[in-house]
Formats: C-alpha cells, structure tokens, sequence
C-alpha cells in the first residue's frame, strides 16, 4: 500500500477572494484593479500551421492560445507562488512518485459537460514522465511517475500538462473544448486565434477580464513591430526595442535589460510576471485594459 505524505500537501495561497488578494495574485498595486471589458489584440512570434494543441511545448502563438482555452491541475501564479488550478489539493507518496490528486468539482467544459478524472488520466497518460494515471472515482485520480519528482506540481502547471475532454481525444479529432476563460471561436494554426469569454465561468472576477482575445502569428519580428506602431495590435512579442520607446503611447517590456516584447499604454500587465514579460504566455486571462 502507498503511504502519502501530508507536508507535501498544498493548498490555495489566495482562497479568501478578498480584493487584497486578487491584487497579491496578479501582481498590482492597489491604484490598478483589474476591470473588465475590451478587445486584445497580440503578433506573436512561433507560428506553424502543423501545430495542434497537443504539440509540446509549441510555439509562442499556440502557447498563447492553449493558456487561453485550456487549464491545468495546477497553475503559477503572477506572483511566482504555485496554486491550484482544475486540482483543489494533492498528496504525494514519501518518495515523491505517486502523487493524488483531488479535483475540483465545479468544472464545466465549454460544452457544458463537468470535468471528471476521466478526462485528466485521458490528457496526462500520454507524458512520457508519467507512467500510469489511475482515476479514482469521479474526482480523484492517482498519478505514478517512472521517477520520483517532489516538484510534479510544478510541472504540471506548464501549459504542455494542459486537460482536454476525453471524448475528443478517443476520437482523435483536434481539442476545441477546454474549461480556461476562453472558448474558441476561431483557430487557424500558425495563423490566427480568436477566443470570447466565456459567461459564468467559476474565475470571474479573478481572470478572463477581456471580453474577446486576438492572437496573430506572425513570424517576422520587424513586421511585428510595425504592427505594434500603426495601432493594428496591443501587444507584440520582441527582441529588440525596434525604435518604439520613441512613442509615448507604447512601452517596452524587459527582463535584465532585455526587450522580451512591447504593449501599448492602455493594457495593463502585472508588475512580476515570473520569468517572462508576457507573463508566462499567460496575460490572455490577467491583463486588462485600463482605458
């Protein structure tokens, strides 16, 4: 019999769902609470037109998209703290290689279907770190890894860990149906994505703030960055400044000095976006426009 240990439990760091909170989470000051509303429009870079949503871990366009529609069982956060994501809790075997996992049991596909554990041991059995997934019950399932890893948590918040429903992988059709934010109205791959908010969805008021999400792939950055200065999107992903800290109405994202991508005054990002200025790929459900 597995012998879980309970030090390696974790829970929500931000369950109270007070205001001070939410602006812990995202990474803001007070003077900038999320509102919701507008349209996002991004130019990313990493298009390919053979890409599915099971390719790991894509390009910066797919991983854009991926973090909008789909989820994970756990998710870091603004602040750089591990949190739950479709997993309220979980447990690990002393030595780290088999883990439980508990989920949440108030997750709707986009369809309307309720998450169960089918559909995680169904999207997770195919990890090659990963040797079995066992549901437990209809909310339950029991991950045994080929080698122990204390950090699994944290690894399976990559977008690459994402959850599809199960019917759409035993049929071998392409994933439209996630339980993120945002539900897909359009997705072209290495073209174009576009994702509408989903009604009611359970993080309302903590993510998912604009009303509709754009993602263009566009593989030449200078086209990108011209993109960005005739007003034709919000956002860009950059290596260079390309001359745009010359506009007022734009600014320049950097880490250690380096121009990771720029946005224009109007969208607010959080202010510790972990290791990247685009939040992990993640600002399609925490940004939000302030004008």
């Amino acid at each position: 019999m597995t012998r879980f240990d309970p030090r390696l439990n974790r829970r929500a760091l931000f369950a109270t769902g007070s205001a001070a909170a939410l602006l812990a989470a995202v990474g803001v000051s007070a003077q900038a609470a999320p509102t919701r509303g507008g349209h996002l429009r991004v130019a990313l870079s990493g298009g390919d037109r053979t890409e599915t949503w099971l390719d790991v871990p894509g390009g910066r366009f797919l991983q854009a998209a991926r973090h909008a529609v789909f989820e994970c069982l756990t998710e870091i956060a603004a602040d750089g703290t591990l949190q739950p994501g479709l997993a309220d809790t979980w447990t690990a075997s002393a030595n780290g290689q088999t883990w439980l996992f508990d989920l949440k049991q108030d997750v709707n596909f986009h369809d309307g279907t309720m998450l169960t554990s089918d559909d995680v041991a169904a999207s997770l059995n195919v990890h090659e770190i990963i040797e079995t997934v066992t549901a437990l019950g209809r909310y339950q399932v029991e991950v045994t890894l080929f080698d122990p890893d204390p950090s699994l948590p944290v690894r399976l918040a990559d977008g690459g860990f994402s959850i599809f429903a199960a019917s759409d992988l035993a049929i071998g059709d392409l994933p439209m149906n996630g339980t993120g934010p945002y539900s897909i109205k359009r997705f072209d791959a290495g073209r174009g994505f576009l994702g509408a908010r989903v009604e009611n969805h359970r993080k309302d008021g903590t993510a998912g703030w604009f009303e509709t999400v754009e993602l263009i792939a566009i593989s030449d950055e200078g086209v990108r960055a011209d993109a960005l200065r005739e007003g034709f999107v919000d956002a860009a992903d950059l290596s260079a400044g390309h001359g745009l800290d010359a506009h007022d109405d734009l600014e320049l994202l950097s880490e250690n000095n380096v121009v990771h991508a720029a946005i224009r005054t109007g969208v607010t990002h959080a202010s510790r976006v972990g290791s990247h200025p685009l939040d992990a790929m993640r600002f399609a459900t925490r940004w939000w426009m302030t004008t």
